[in-house]
């Protein structure tokens, strides 16, 4: 029993003196590598996001300039129309009394202007006679002028009631398609205070337009011809091309949120779009289809002190703030590996999408910048001169030690 037990105990102190040589002669140093990625051109663009509502580039609301009882209606919703067409029409018989009762009392009235004009001219002979006083010859002029008067208001009366008969048609005012009517056949229209409107009309559905509320933060950078595009909830997986046309200057306020109305032209040859779609979009404020291109991520990337003591670290010159720079860019600092040195690189940026960043100078195409690192750890032996405690040592050429006579 005590030779096994010697035994085991030798085998434990054997394994822990292996381990402690093993440790001693071995070191763990950590290493690191870079990421890197070539500057290279392509398309950038920097947007911000807006919703707003599709909606003909025109309409017009098509009313009636006089009330009564809707009689004929000769369109409906969606009905494509041509500039003239006859649309609807209102009952013509209280307009119809009201023209012949025009005409009579115009008949009358040019009636009386024969009889006053007669009487006016025998009393002007007998005032120039002396024959009369000069009181009558007054009366019969008046009274002549007043005839002429009442002639030429009834005239005015008969052409107002004819062109109130003539309003008793309604006529389409453009070629285009019916968006809405808001009347049936039947139903009393009342125009006493302000035009009733009967039909919507859009003048081409195939050129719409999308108001978009640009919130006031961004509509600085808002400006007549930028590129936008949009989707909508019916058409998910496609998206819509157009141009800003303008911004109004009158703002909105919902909620304490201040925006304004921005006009986004849209072709729809193909009629996908609606009137009242929600649109979801993006106004690409920036855009350079030739940029050159690098890594968003280069900007951020630092050396650590793991790299301090791996690689030569050589830092910019720092550049004078004070100085203007005439193209209004922004400066950054990226960094490149040269061998065993990390050089830091002052260049020019412009537009940023997150993702990558255009560089307008201290760079060109092909070169390779690091924009991120990864560390790891690597074992190295310490001296390659020590040796087992339980190897016969060497001499210095490589016999091994002689034994003592």
């Amino acid at each position: 029993m005590k030779m096994k037990k010697w035994v085991i105990i030798s085998a434990v102190i054997l394994a822990v003196i292996v381990a402690l040589f093993y440790f001693i002669n071995h070191k763990k140093i950590a290493i690191e590598t870079f990421e890197t990625s070539k500057a290279h051109y392509g398309y950038i663009a920097k947007s911000i996001t807006a919703t707003g509502t599709v909606e003909p580039v025109d309409t017009v609301s098509v009313g009636s300039q006089i009330s009564g009882v809707i009689k004929n209606i000769y369109v409906d919703f969606n009905y494509v129309v041509k500039k003239g067409q006859l649309i609807a029409t209102i009952d013509p018989s209280i307009l119809l009394a009201q023209k012949e009762q025009s005409k009579a009392n115009l008949a009358n009235a040019e009636s009386n202007l024969e009889y006053q004009r007669s009487t006016y001219e025998r009393q002007n002979k007998l005032f120039q006679l002396g024959v009369i006083s000069k009181a009558d010859y007054q009366i019969a002029q008046n009274s002549f002028n007043s005839a002429k008067a009442a002639v030429d208001n009834a005239k005015a009366q008969l052409k107002i009631t004819t062109k109130n008969l003539f309003y008793t048609n309604i006529y389409s005012p453009i070629d285009g398609i019916i968006l809405n009517r808001n009347v049936s056949e039947g139903q009393t229209i009342a125009s006493s205070f302000n035009a009733p409107t009967l039909f919507v009309i859009a003048k081409d559905l195939t050129k719409m337009q999308v108001r978009a509320a640009v919130d006031e933060a961004d509509i600085g950078n808002v400006t007549s011809g930028q590129n936008v595009n949009f989707t909508v909830d019916a058409f998910p997986d496609e998206v819509f091309k157009g141009t800003v046309k303008e911004v109004l200057l009158h703002a909105k306020v919902s909620s304490n949120v201040v925006t304004y109305t921005t006009l986004i032209n849209v072709d729809n040859t193909n009629l996908k779009l609606k009137p009242g779609m929600t649109a979801n979009i993006n106004i690409y404020i920036k855009e350079d289809a030739k940029a050159l291109l690098i890594p968003s991520k280069a900007l951020a990337f630092k050396p650590d002190s793991i790299a301090e003591k791996q690689f030569v670290i050589l830092h910019s010159k720092k550049e004078n703030t004070n100085q203007t720079n005439t193209n209004a860019n922004q400066k950054g600092s990226i960094w490149i590996k040269s061998g065993d040195t990390l050089f830091e690189k002052n260049i020019g940026i412009d537009i940023n999408d997150d993702s990558n960043v255009k560089v307008t100078q201290g760079l060109k195409e092909g070169d390779i910048v690091i924009t991120n690192s990864q560390k790891s750890i690597k074992k190295i032996e310490e001296s390659t001169t020590q040796t087992s405690p339980f190897m016969p040592k060497m001499n210095r050429r490589g016999s091994t030690t002689p034994k003592k006579k």
